[in-house]
């Protein structure tokens, strides 16, 4: 045989190409892989991160305590400063990650014909003009075309999504005509990173490396850029701006003590305490925590979190857009419905019970017949099962022939041998309801009434085969499956089961006002019959045809109302995906395959299939499912949310909490009393605050209306105008009675260690109360106390000791310069820190509804 590459008049030798021939190409065209120009290296990225303002906060934080000598806070802030370079390195890092997975994809080892020989080579090796041999396991290469096959099928789902596999067709030694894109039966095109099912086949390589089909979709996802996560750019505002105040605080506080009483180092001392007061160095800790733990707790409700600052942006999702094969169904063939030539019909019960009556169970074991004992492709894995454990011994026969799917007619037939008393043989064939058609010679009227028949079922949403049998004395066999005297028997309905779990789901994202969008390459009936049967709205059908003839602006207005897109292509969803972040909406998107892998990553959040999923997709994604359920996009909403909430509540509270020490810290400064609060003093309230803002307000539970809301705008930031006003008069209410009784007691004559022991106690005692107000954004008193928080009453715990310590225990009194409070002192503190929590209960029904939207 002579082969030609198209475009090309004369054949090809058969003994393919020579070594010298493919030397050159190879140096001409280069190695069948992904280009590595402009590749990050690791200084590369350490150096950017080292540019980050966050980083260079906490590494100054760490230099100011460092300056106080309080070497163990230091360290503390240099170690969370480099757990951040750690985190934003792996995140820098994704691009190249995926990078790689696509290279090691499209290099697998491939059997060539060079020079009349057989031989492996790497994969990278393949140059075009090559002839690859194709046999069952074996994952193609590069991108060609078929000049020879036997019953070829391949796995193309890694390029279009869909798990059934496709038959190829041989086009002959000159080679096909136009050039075809992934997917669909009966053509002969194959593509780099397709793995192959069943058969065998010989190949013209056309394309490799960048050039290929997976070449293209990775030089697509080069070029796109991973957003950075809102969160991370509004904290990172906010940690500057609360800088800037801290040092001028500090500095004015220097000048004005310097100033008013001569004392410039004790000015420095003052300046450093209110700097540190309300250096924010809380911020970028409680933002690595809570995504840290919020991680973890993802993992265990089955979603691995590839990029943490993602998760809250999960819980701002407005629109997820979701593929259908694998993550609203099953990825499995089912049979759904049988119907018999004689038009009786049988379906699958609710409960998934399909009971075979006489007649339909014989139609069932026919199809099993027209199937492979050892069944690969998933729709003869489902005749198998409908049929049961006895169908697998077909009823003692032996397989005498098979006749392979025929690019001319789309069936297939087994030859089975009988009972030998019965002298002849029987033939089972299935496949397309036109092709059983012919081959049982159905008259124009039969043929109008099985099409009818074929798009009933279609219209369900159902792939439908036809089913035919023949009997065939013994002796020769004829060359032609076409020569046997079929009779039709009836049509089998498949479908790809829904998930248990989709409706509900889809249901509670609509609840919280998450719009959900079908997007997939399947036909618009099957897609419709899916969506209505998962909730999802399909009054509006977007087809791939469709959106060709549409511009960016009308792509944008239309995919406002749209419900289902179908027939999609790979570089479509991306198209769509950009047209849904125009419009204005927070974007997840879930996938599994190479061809998923652009969207993915310029989604606001990509989801990615761990069970099923391309390497490439997982790379490109934020989030995966590890059970490839979307029910787990619920729980991974859900947690979202509530991460949301109390990451606001923790940012509530540092700002709340920094007031009052603000104000003591400045309150001597302005009145002429002894300095209340020194750096040591501050210190330790941090070490207060900062397992307190981490690690109890994460441990809370949602609030109750956490999936009942709509999602908060995508331009919403995180310190709402109700929340920094809820902030400042909460820090306000604990600063006037704490610094009102420091006054009080100052006016009565209290010595300066009394000052300090009455004027931190109470702050403390306040801070407490900040933290049981800020549990939830409800406003009863009830819902503040309930709900057990292990992380809450360690911290308690630990903190009433020390501060009883601090008044009977002589070394630590002296330690934080205090003396012992009278009982009417202590009893004033307690009062007021109840007042403090009681009164800001009542005051925050003002807010409440507010603060929670």
């Amino acid at each position: 045989m002579s082969i030609a590459p198209p475009g090309q008049d004369a054949p090809l030798t058969p003994a393919g190409l020579t070594d010298s021939e493919a030397t050159e190409r190879l140096r001409k065209e280069g190695f069948n892989a992904l280009p590595r120009d402009g590749r990050r290296t690791l200084p590369r990225i350490l150096a950017d991160v080292l540019r980050e303002p966050m980083l260079a906060l906490l590494l100054g934080a760490g230099g100011v305590y460092m300056a106080l000598g309080d070497l163990k806070e230091a360290l503390v802030l240099v170690a969370f400063a480099g757990l951040s370079v750690v985190i934003t390195v792996v995140q820098e890092t994704r691009t190249e990650r995926a990078l790689e997975a696509l290279r090691d994809l499209t290099s697998p080892r491939a059997l060539v014909i060079r020079g009349g020989v057989r031989r492996r080579i790497a994969g990278r090796e393949v140059v075009r003009g090559d002839l690859v041999v194709l046999n069952e396991g074996d994952r193609v290469p590069a991108d060609g075309w078929v000049a020879e096959g036997q019953g070829l099928q391949l796995d193309e789902s890694l390029l279009t999504g869909e798990s059934v596999p496709v038959g190829k067709i041989a086009c002959g030694p000159y080679g096909p005509g136009a050039q075809a894109r992934p997917g669909g039966d009966g053509l002969p095109f194959v593509y780099a990173g397709a793995l192959v099912v069943r058969g065998t086949g010989l190949c013209v390589i056309t394309a490799t490396g960048p050039s290929s089909e997976i070449g293209r979709i990775g030089r697509v996802l080069s070029t796109l850029e991973t957003e950075a996560p809102r969160l991370q750019l509004q904290t990172r505002r906010l940690v500057l701006g609360f800088a800037a105040a801290g040092l001028a605080a500090s500095l004015l506080a220097t000048l004005l003590y310097g100033l008013l009483r001569g004392g410039w180092l004790e000015a420095a001392l003052a300046g450093i305490a209110l700097g540190m007061s309300m250096l924010p160095e809380e911020f970028p800790l409680v933002l690595t925590i809570f995504l840290a733990m919020g991680a973890m707790r993802m993992s265990r409700a089955r979603v691995l979190t590839r990029r943490a600052a993602a998760i809250e942006t999960l819980g701002a999702a407005t629109t997820l857009c979701t593929d259908k094969t694998g993550t609203l169904t099953e990825n499995r063939m089912r049979i759904e419905a049988l119907r018999l030539a004689d038009g009786r019909l049988a379906r699958r019960g609710e409960g998934g019970d399909f009971p075979l009556a006489a007649g339909f169970r014989e139609l069932a074991e026919l199809g099993v017949l027209a199937s492979a004992p050892e069944p690969v492709d998933p729709m003869e894995v489902a005749f198998h099962q409908l049929a049961g454990p006895q169908a697998r011994h077909n009823g003692g026969r032996s397989l005498v022939r098979h006749y392979p799917l025929d690019p001319l007619l789309l069936a297939m037939t087994q030859v089975w041998d009988n009972d030998p008393a019965a002298g002849d043989r029987l033939v089972a064939a299935k496949g397309a309801p036109e092709a059983i058609a012919g081959l049982c010679g159905l008259s124009s009227a039969e043929r109008a009434g099985l099409k009818a028949a074929v798009d009933a079922l279609a219209g369900e949403g159902l792939r439908v085969l036809g089913v035919a049998e023949a009997r065939w004395p013994a002796g020769a066999l004829p060359d032609s499956q076409r020569d046997f005297p079929f009779v039709f028997r009836g049509l089998v309905g498949l479908a790809d089961p829904l998930r248990a779990s989709v409706p509900e789901a889809v249901r509670q994202c609509r609840e919280a006002g998450i719009r959900v969008i079908m997007i997939t390459g399947d036909y618009p009936q099957t897609a419709m019959a899916i969506a209505r049967q998962a909730g999802i709205d399909s009054e509006d059908l977007l087809t791939g045809e469709d959106m060709a003839a549409l511009d960016d602006a009308g792509l944008k207005q239309r995919i406002r109302t749209v419900g289902v897109c179908a027939r999609i292509m790979p570089e479509q969803k991306l198209r769509l995906v950009e047209a849904l972040k125009t419009a204005g909406e927070v974007v997840a998107m879930t996938g599994d395959g190479v061809n998923d892998a652009p969207s993915l990553k310029a989604a606001h959040i990509g989801v990615a299939m761990g069970g099923r999923g391309a390497d490439v997709a997982r790379e490109a994604s934020s989030l995966v499912l590890l059970d490839d359920d979307f029910g787990s996009m619920v729980r991974a909403i859900r947690m979202g949310r509530r991460i949301y909430d109390n990451l606001r509540k923790a940012m509530g509270f540092i700002v709340a909490a920094h007031i009052p020490i603000a104000g003591l810290a400045l309150l001597p400064l302005l009145t002429g009393m002894p300095i209340l609060l020194g750096p040591f003093h501050i210190a330790f309230l941090e070490m207060i605050i900062d397992p307190v803002c981490a690690l109890a307000f994460e441990a809370e539970s949602e609030e109750g209306d956490a999936m009942k809301r709509k999602p908060r705008p995508p331009k919403a930031t995180l310190f709402s105008p109700a929340l920094v006003v809820w902030s400042v008069v909460q820090g306000g209410v604990v600063l006037g009675v704490t610094g009102g009784l420091t006054l009080w007691l100052w006016s009565q004559g209290a010595g300066e260690g009394q000052l300090r022991a009455a004027a931190f106690l109470s702050l403390v005692l306040g801070i407490l109360a900040l933290i049981l107000v800020n549990r939830r954004f409800s406003a009863s008193v009830a819902a503040a106390m309930q709900g057990p928080n292990l992380a809450l009453g360690v911290v308690l715990a630990v903190v009433a000791p020390i501060l009883a310590a601090t008044q009977f225990l002589p070394p630590v009194a002296g330690l934080f310069g205090f003396a012992r409070l009278d009982g009417g002192e202590a009893a004033a503190v307690l009062v007021l820190a109840l007042a403090v929590f009681l009164g800001l209960e009542r005051l925050k029904p003002l807010w409440s509804a507010r603060l929670a939207a």
